[in-house]
């Protein structure tokens, strides 16, 4: 569908975009139902991230924005209303313009990572995870991991200040879940989690020591420069049940969907339309 007066805009914001999938799975999916809605990258650094959003959201034609790296948590201060889990994970990775003009973020790449788990046939409930990364996306899926029932979620992040933070909210949120942090030695769970960008550039180290992972634990990653990263590779050669990060992105979509108010879409019907390569 060719691009017109009458398209609808959803953004796409990070830096670098070089790694954006979401435009080969929204853009190819609504050509196919005959929907007038575009997603299109947009590039803007951390710097300028803060004076852009209310000059977007005064064009006509946008219905709201994906959020990812690096602006998840600050677009929490620059909207004027938050999701539940939004404010739970101290970050969002989707804007909505409301009918008054008013901006509302929401958060979905927690709720993604766990339909994928979940769909993969792993038992949540009374599980030991280990989120690597207390970030934006990994705030995310820790809040989502505690709301599935895990019955003990360990936290580790470089900045020991975002991992304690994350802590206190979740055990606010959760008085029965066990939050431990500055842990990164995977061997007593059954859930790693990598939710850092490590594996973005050749080179990154591996966000835990995998040779200390016990084999047929579940790994997960959020990574999508490539299908099978460094760290998935390693985990395979540990007997591990696996979960690339595109799995994530192909769950959440359809809340997203939900969230624009646009049509219902399952995730198979939006792997079969994909245009993703690597």
């Amino acid at each position: 569908m060719e691009i017109s007066g009458n398209t609808r805009l959803i953004a796409h914001l990070g830096y670098p975009t070089t790694t954006f999938k979401a435009p080969l799975i929204y853009n190819p999916w609504f050509d196919e139902q005959g929907i007038d809605v575009k997603v299109v990258p947009m590039g803007v650094k951390a710097e300028d991230y803060a004076q852009l959003i209310p000059s977007l959201f005064c064009m006509t034609n946008i219905i709201g924005a994906l959020v990812t790296m690096p602006h998840k948590v600050s677009t929490c201060q620059l909207v004027q209303s938050l999701s539940p889990t939004a404010q739970i994970a101290g970050a969002c990775n989707a804007i909505r313009l409301e009918p008054d003009g008013t901006l509302r973020g929401d958060m979905f790449d927690g709720d993604g990572f766990v339909r994928g788990v979940l769909r993969k046939g792993i038992q949540l409930r009374g599980a030991r995870a280990l989120v690597v990364g207390c970030g934006g996306v990994g705030s995310a899926i820790a809040a989502s991991l505690a709301a599935a029932g895990v019955d003990t979620l360990a936290l580790f992040d470089s900045r020991a200040a975002s991992c304690e933070e994350l802590a206190k909210r979740l055990r606010s949120h959760y008085p029965a879940l066990t939050v431990q942090t500055g842990l990164r030695n995977p061997k007593a769970f059954s859930i790693v989690v990598n939710a850092t960008p490590m594996g973005m550039s050749s080179g990154d180290e591996l966000p835990v020591d995998v040779n200390l992972i016990t084999p047929g634990t579940f790994v997960g990653e959020v990574v999508m420069k490539s299908e099978i990263t460094p760290f998935l590779r390693a985990a395979l050669e540990r007997d591990c049940q696996i979960q690339p990060g595109t799995d994530m992105l192909f769950e959440m979509i359809p809340a997203y969907m939900e969230f624009f108010s646009l049509p219902n879409v399952t995730p198979e019907t939006l792997r079969r339309v994909a245009k993703i390569e690597y």
